[in-house]
């Protein structure tokens, strides 16, 4: 027979879920919202629907709330799709719940990525009008408004401005509440998205870094925590700051595709290829289980993006052999989704750009033709430019000249389409393609002996470079300038400057393949037997496990067997 004590608890527990249904029931959906088009049905989540932990109390109804928190670890992984429909389901279950509304505009801003569309403003517009004529706590309010300022008059002020002030409303909550750790998050998020995107002084992610660290201490298992450190701290500078954190953040959200490549960008700003190899892996495989379970017309960004990073680590080690394999998965790809982002056209043009230029394959390069795809490639002026840029440097290098010369004019009409668009988010995207017009024209400026021109054009283009982030869709240019640099030395009989080329090159993108090989054979030049050693054993190292047939590889073996 049960205690007394134990009915009483089974009783007050049926009477609080016989309330909580009545009110359900008694709450009818707000008219306005059948007016917009708001993501509904089936969650979809691979693996075993683990995105980390965490409790944000601002959920309405007791009921809800484990679905709201769902919805925030979703958006915190960028599961846009899945988290605006986890905010709606509990909208259809409380539409008097503010929070789910500011759910939903926050999962179409997409803050860390790219602007969202006209047809999101709208929606995102819409969706906080109903949400700002309910009841709610002054908490509450100030969410509400802080996502508001972003929407509000968008037609009008440029999404820089209306980033700022978001960020300034955030900055206002997290200091207005310093126990609110989701206010916290969110405010460093705030900050990342409108960090200065082409400088390197990394003032913001300085910042936003500090205040997560501090949270991640009592918060080990928050998914928005680790995300945004790995974020922030994405640069040559930082990176060894968030190691630790990127091999945990895959643990955190195993069944997001996104948690599983992050840690990647940590891994490929320190050079770690093994471990971004294994990231990646896993995570196009739990890309390729969402796009099965979404039953999508075209490849899932998550995959094409993935497949980008891995290509990129299998050249540092000479695996030529794996990364063709990568892109025999994608090369005859023509539908994406979504159709227009620019993570899922970008890898279209960088991998087979890699793979000609990593290899110093110049016919490929200068043979190669875009991919064809059911979208107009102007809509992508940054990504057409990689291939120009590609075939520019090839046929420069087999001195097809006018083939190069009409590719360069390509880029520059490129380059003028970027600026002529006065968008800010595109401004490391201006600059890159300034480097790969100025890198073009200096390669074929070499090839015709104007050596002077030459040198001086590559050492403009590296001092663009110097002062250029890294964009955060790119596990790295399909080739530096400062590594072309060092190329260009070397031909100019100039091994001293170029190992010093080659050394800067390094300190920030370490154990790059041609980095390395192209600092030994500089080393070599200038008959510093030490350096030589160093740099080819390094390549060694870095391709030992890759069944490499790169011919560095045998030179770098073949040098070691003759001093040794």
């Amino acid at each position: 027979m049960k205690s007394p004590k134990k009915i009483s608890i089974l009783a007050c527990a049926l009477l609080l879920i016989l309330a909580l249904a009545c009110i359900k029931k008694t709450q009818k959906p707000n008219p306005e919202l059948t007016t917009i088009n708001l993501l509904r049905g089936e969650l979809l989540l691979c693996g075993d629907g683990q995105f980390g932990e965490l409790k944000f109390s601002l959920s309405c109804n007791y009921e809800t709330r484990a679905t709201f928190d769902l919805a925030i670890a979703l958006l915190h992984s960028f599961q846009y799709n899945e988290a605006e429909k986890a905010f709606v389901k509990v909208i259809d279950s409380d539409p008097n719940c503010p929070m789910a509304y500011w759910g939903v505009a926050m999962s179409i801003y997409h803050a860390a990525w790219f602007p969202p569309s006209k047809k999101d403003l709208i929606k995102g517009s819409k969706v906080l009008s109903i949400a700002k004529k309910l009841a709610m706590d002054d908490k509450q309010k100030d969410y509400i408004n802080a996502i508001d300022v972003f929407y509000t008059d968008w037609e009008n002020i440029d999404h820089k401005t209306r980033a700022k002030r978001f960020e300034t409303k955030m900055e206002a909550m997290y200091l207005k509440y310093p126990d609110d750790i989701e206010a916290a998050i969110f405010y460093a998020l705030a900050l990342y998205s409108t960090r200065d995107r082409v400088g390197k002084d990394y003032v913001n992610e300085r910042k936003a870094g500090e205040i997560l660290e501090y949270l991640f201490v009592s918060n080990p298992n928050h998914p928005g925590i680790a995300h945004y450190i790995i974020h922030n701290y994405d640069n040559p500078v930082l990176a060894h700051k968030a190691l630790e954190t990127a091999r945990r953040y895959a643990r955190i959200a195993p069944s997001s595709a996104h948690a599983q490549h992050m840690p990647s960008h940590i891994f490929t700003r320190l050079g770690i290829w093994e471990e971004s190899i294994d990231a990646n892996l896993l995570s196009t495989e739990s890309a390729r289980c969402y796009a099965e379970a979404a039953a999508l017309t075209g490849s899932y960004f998550e995959e094409l993006h993935g497949i980008d990073y891995l290509v990129y680590a299998y050249l540092q080690k000479g695996d030529n052999t794996s990364a063709e394999q990568q892109y025999n998965f994608i090369k005859n790809r023509k539908e994406f989704h979504p159709m227009t982002i620019s993570a899922s056209i970008y890898p279209i043009v960088a991998v087979p750009s890699r793979l000609a230029l990593e290899n110093k394959n110049w016919k490929r390069a200068a043979s190669m033709k875009l991919q064809e795809i059911n979208l107009k490639w102007e809509q992508f002026p940054w990504q057409e430019a990689i291939h120009h840029f590609a075939v520019a440097l090839g046929s420069a290098n087999t001195e097809d000249f006018n083939t190069a010369k009409q590719s360069i004019e390509v880029l520059k009409k490129l380059h003028k389409k970027l600026i002529d668009q006065n968008d800010h988010t595109k401004s490391i995207q201006i600059k890159q393609v300034e480097i790969q017009i100025k890198t073009s024209q200096a390669w074929l400026d070499l090839r015709k002996n104007n050596d002077t021109k030459a040198l001086s054009l590559m050492k403009e283009a590296v001092e663009i470079e110097k002062t250029t982030s890294k964009h955060p869709i790119t596990p790295g240019d399909v080739l530096p300038a400062i590594e072309l640099l060092g190329d260009m030395l070397l031909e100019l009989n100039k091994p001293e400057e170029a190992l010093a080329a080659y050394e800067e090159n390094l300190k920030v993108r370490p154990n790059r393949f041609n980095g390395i090989y192209g600092a030994a054979l500089a080393a070599q030049k200038t008959n510093n037997l030490e350096k030589t050693l160093l740099y080819f054993n390094q390549l060694i190292e870095i391709s030992k496990d890759s069944n490499s047939d790169r011919p560095e590889i045998k030179e770098a073996k073949a040098f070691l067997n003759q001093v040794t």
